[in-house]
């Protein structure tokens, strides 16, 4: 895509030193826990970062005016002030307490680190918009209780369709346990491989056949009420030998490693990687010296980029499958960019997953409303020839194509800068060939392997992987993160990119608070009862993080919960109602942003930033 007339020039960049920030320097202040984030990844990507007494973020330097950035929890007022409340609010604890049958706070501060990519993504946006000759913006805003949104929107879409989900949700899931003891995670993407495993094990025809709905939906539905026998057939085996079942079966399993464990083979990688490709090709690509805007197939000029919408005038083609790269594109696409789904003949299966909004799954709709699509089937040469011809003229191609895949399609990165030396070519995997021996790279086998399942429950209880897909949405935010650095680095040394980024690299992220504690030998996880909401008559309510300890001094087990919160206030302490029923989210006066209603009529969440 051609730069605007008045496009920045870029000082080109020798590529084995470029980073996207290399030269500029950011002045960073706000809420420790959400800058985190912002300032370990604004240094890995090669920006000079010093603490502000301001609330503001501001990047700037070499060719690049300032952009700025703002993060808090939400509004004044709101009484959402920290990780505890906001997961309260936004719905975070209903999901993941399904499998507990009650609400439960994540002991990470999944916000928080969530909050901190979505805040340089927006920094990032702003400096390609610059760079393309867009306006200098006002400063962007992006809260927690809106990410707290944007995590669970699949969940709250479900909540709002026109029919229920397939499977009731219940309490119940992984992990499992062997006879010596081990607790495992298991993963079968197919029936056939699904029922070979307890085959093999001598499950109950019965409870295989039960337990295969409730483990596919479990993505879905954040739970998995499967037979109980099946849990008591793995206690009857020892780990030797359920592994064993699993080879045979083309099922996988994977022990929960601890945090020690992790602490320890933690290389300190960054979460994604960015490599040069080709030369760009000179005068027709954005990041070029080019003056003159592409026409679009109707034979208009394509958008210039704006100060809301950075990307405008980019094209991303997107063949990504459930959450991880239709996540990723999804937010290029709120930026500005226009994005191409690339489906498999017949589109998307998951576009009919239950439960549907005016026929459509409104699961697909939260991520993919507003994409355009192309039907390809991928393995046909004469199909591959087809998306070449896209690549030749988008800005990025995306995928999350299982490993190897690409290449053996003669459309990998190497492949696809011969027809197109500019392009950011962006995979988002599971482990980015950093783990040996590693497991199916799904999230809750990524969890399992690198300590999520132990970091996200409390001291005192059994350590278990979320079922709310943490890792497969923070790694789409990484996916978003790694093209903006990509496009950015583009611009700056003249050639093409390809970036990678992984649930690994997401879990890294995550965890990063809780490894530095394990690598001193003290305890990575937060203290017992840690972000337990308190019951009361007619609901649940949590206390903010720093009240929590006073306010477990508190019996409101017989009281409503406005009695049980004047309660609270009136000791100095800060709670709020912890949201049950995701559908009440639309009405609830406590988040910055409306949740409306798409053209299919599912719930659509606010855009994650805001300009100020």
């Amino acid at each position: 895509m051609a730069s605007s007339p008045t496009a920045h020039t870029a000082v080109r960049r020798p590529l084995d030193t470029a980073r996207p920030l290399d030269a500029l320097r950011c002045d960073i202040g706000g809420p420790e826990p959400l800058t985190r984030v912002v300032s370990d990844h604004l240094r890995r990507l090669g920006a000079t970062v010093k603490d502000a007494d301001s609330g503001h973020i501001t990047l700037d330097g070499a060719e690049f005016a300032p952009v700025a950035a703002r993060t808090s929890w939400g509004t004044e007022g709101s009484g959402i002030e920290d990780e505890a409340t906001a997961q309260a609010v936004t719905g975070v604890m209903a999901v993941h307490g399904r499998r507990h049958g009650t609400p439960r706070g994540l002991a990470v501060d999944y916000l928080a680190t969530a909050t901190g990519v979505l805040t340089v993504q927006g920094l990032l946006a702003g400096l390609v918009g610059q760079a393309r000759g867009g306006p200098a913006a006002p400063a962007r805003t992006t809260t927690a209780d809106r990410t707290g949104l944007l995590t669970v929107s699949q969940y709250l879409a479900a909540a709002g369709a026109d029919e229920p989900e397939a499977v009731e949700p219940a309490p119940g899931g992984p992990p499992f346990t062997s006879s010596d003891g081990v607790l495992f995670e298991l993963e079968a993407l197919d029936p056939g491989a699904w029922a070979a495993f307890w085959r093999t094990l001598e499950a109950p025809a019965d409870a295989i056949r039960a337990g295969w709905r409730p483990f596919q939906f479990r993505y879905a539905t954040a739970c998995a009420p499967f037979p109980v026998d099946l849990h008591e057939v793995t206690r009857r085996h020892p780990w030797a030998g359920i592994r064993q079942a699993a080879a045979r079966s083309g099922a996988e399993v994977c022990r929960l490693r601890t945090l020690a464990e992790r602490a320890a083979e933690d290389d300190g990688a960054d979460p994604w990687s960015l490599r040069a490709l080709g030369p760009a090709r000179a005068a027709t690509r954005a990041g070029s010296t080019a003056t003159a805007p592409r026409a679009t197939a109707a034979g208009t000029s394509a958008p210039a980029p704006t100060a809301d919408l950075p990307l405008a005038g980019l094209t991303v083609l997107e063949a990504g499958r459930r959450i991880q790269a239709p996540l990723a594109a999804h937010l290029l696409g709120l930026l500005g960019a226009r994005v191409i789904r690339i489906e498999p003949p017949g589109g998307d299966p998951l576009r009919g997953m239950p439960p549907a909004c005016d026929g459509i799954s409104a699961r697909w709709l939260a991520l993919n409303r507003g994409k355009e699509a192309v039907e390809i089937d991928i393995k046909a040469p004469g199909d591959r020839t087809r998306l070449r011809e896209l690549v030749a003229d988008a800005d990025v191609f995306l995928h999350n194509w299982a490993p190897g895949k690409a290449a053996e399609l003669q459309l990998d990165a190497a492949h696809l800068a011969a027809v197109n030396p500019s392009l950011v070519y962006a995979y988002t995997g599971g482990w980015a060939d950093r783990i040996d021996d590693a497991p199916m790279g799904t999230d809750f086998m990524v969890q399992a392997r690198t300590g999520v399942g132990e970091a996200a429950h409390p001291t005192g209880e059994p350590p278990v992987p979320s079922l709310m897909t943490l890792l497969d949405v923070l790694g789409g935010l990484h996916g978003t993160e790694a093209v903006l650095a990509g496009l950015l680095l583009r611009w700056r040394t003249g050639h093409g990119v390809r970036v990678e980024s992984s649930l690994l690299g997401a879990a890294d992220s995550l965890l990063a608070p809780a490894l530095r504690r394990a690598a001193t030998g003290a305890d990575p996880r937060r203290p017992a009862g840690f972000r337990h909401p308190l019951r009361t008559s007619d609901g649940w309510i949590a206390p903010s993080d720093g009240s929590a300890a006073a306010a477990a001094a508190y019996d409101v087990t017989g009281i409503c919960t406005e009695d049980a919160l004047d309660q609270l206030r009136g000791h100095g302490l800060t709670a709020t109602a912890v949201t049950t029923d995701l559908s009440a989210l639309h009405h609830d006066p406590r988040l910055s942003g409306p949740i409306g209603r798409d053209a299919h009529g599912a719930p659509a969440v606010p855009d994650p930033w805001s300009l100020a």
